[in-house]
């Protein structure tokens, strides 16, 4: 809800100042830095186009938040299709140098698409639940839901990259 303003915050602080924490989130979400990027900035060029409006928001970040990752999302189901017609048509995944953040990054691309949002929205952009759930459309107890199996997912995935490099 537009909110009134004698003068429009500059876009170029607003940017500068939400545009890391956003990269992190979609990057966490999708997997690659590069795509990720594109993504956080088409969503900030389409605020920009709009900015009169946008700034005066109660919560103008949220709305670069929700465009980025519709944006993500669709080109997720895109990437989806396209990988179930042309699966032989791919190479396989290069393994990158070991590390907790390539492993949390892996294990975080083996959760459900909506319990990775979940992971993501609490845990890197510090959304609460409430938050969460209004921002995806679902009811609080779903967020906690997906939170808790979440963690349990990645737990048993985490546990099982520690125990293949103490047994290997």
């Amino acid at each position: 809800m537009p909110r009134p303003l004698a003068v429009a915050p500059d876009f170029a602080d607003f940017y500068e100042a939400t545009f890391p924490q956003l990269l992190t989130q979609l990057h966490a979400f999708v997997g690659d830095r590069a795509e990720a990027q594109d993504m956080v900035q088409e969503a900030y060029t389409r605020a920009f186009a709009r900015w009169s409006t946008v700034a005066r928001f109660d919560d103008p970040v949220g709305w670069v938040r929700r465009v980025a990752w519709n944006l993500a999302i669709s080109r997720w189901r895109r990437a989806k299709r396209l990988l179930s017609r042309h699966r032989d048509l791919l190479r396989d995944d290069v393994d990158g140098p070991d590390g907790l953040s390539l492993d949390l990054t892996r294990a975080l691309a083996k959760l459900p698409p909506l319990y990775r949002q979940a992971v993501i929205l609490h845990y890197l952009a510090d959304l609460p639940v409430r938050e969460i759930a209004q921002f995806t459309g679902a009811a609080e107890g779903t967020v906690k839901a997906r939170l808790h199996r979440a963690r349990a997912m990645l737990n048993e995935l985490l546990s099982l990259d520690e125990k293949r490099v103490t047994d290997g």
